[in-house]
């Protein structure tokens, strides 16, 4: 099971969020560089980004600050957020970008994201965020109709391997995931499945990994010190 760190961006800084709500940002590092190349020496190997400028406005802000960090670290980044045409993906791919997340834009333009698969195939991740099992967009702002679970079967059928699942209500709360609503997304499809929003402690990672997840996204818990990226790695493996 890979260990995501996470690092979400806004006005160039690392932040963190409350259940999605961008009032409650608090920055935990105010140069991404140096919080990279700390998950780097703590054994990271691939980082979990998202652009929530770009999620609020609708196109990417923060992409000089991602390329930098990939240079520098070497290490292969999923980036999502505010990414809402092929444009904008063949130029993040282009720049070494090595997973691109879609999460309103699939949810709003499943065109698109049958395009991006036929272009870049598992360079093309799914991020679907659920509040009370129905799928959010536009930066968790707000919320459709749309089972979540039924939406995943959609993207399956497009052809999407990879799909990153997050409970808002989870999310930033160190309460631990929600393993049911999860579990059941693994179940319904075939895509490899990564695990987001609220991860607590080591014991989420080793529940997480006994059900076969692909990964698990590690935000807060890292900030806070519940969880140690070292161990997590250790576990996951």
């Amino acid at each position: 099971m890979i260990i995501f760190p996470a690092m979400d961006l806004r006005d160039g800084k690392c932040v963190r969020l409350y259940q999605g709500d961008f009032n409650t940002t608090s920055v935990v590092g105010e140069e991404p560089l140096v919080t990279a190349r700390g998950f780097k020496e703590k054994g990271a190997e691939f980082f979990h980004m998202v652009d929530l400028d770009g999620a609020l406005k609708g196109n990417v802000q923060n992409l000089n600050t991602v390329i930098g960090i990939i240079k520098d670290t070497k290490i292969p980044v999923q980036l999502g957020g505010g990414i809402r045409n092929i444009e904008t993906i063949e130029k993040l791919i282009e720049n070494g970008v090595a997973r691109v997340i879609l999460g309103t834009a699939a949810l709003n333009n499943p065109s698109l994201v049958k395009t991006a698969i036929k272009e870049y195939g598992d360079k093309i991740a799914v991020g679907i965020d659920a509040r009370d099992g129905f799928v959010a967009a536009e930066g968790w702002l707000e919320v459709s109709k749309v089972n979540y679970i039924d939406f995943g079967k959609q993207m399956e059928s497009i052809g999407v391997k990879t799909i990153i699942f997050t409970d808002i209500s989870r999310d930033g709360t160190l309460k631990g995931p929600n393993f049911e609503q999860t579990f059941k997304l693994n179940e319904s499809v075939s895509c490899d499945i990564v695990a987001s929003g609220g991860m607590k402690d080591i014991e989420d990672l080793i529940i997480l990994r006994k059900e076969n997840l692909y990964g698990a996204i590690v935000g807060k818990s890292i900030y806070s010190g519940t969880i140690y990226l070292e161990e997590a790695i250790k576990v996951g493996r």
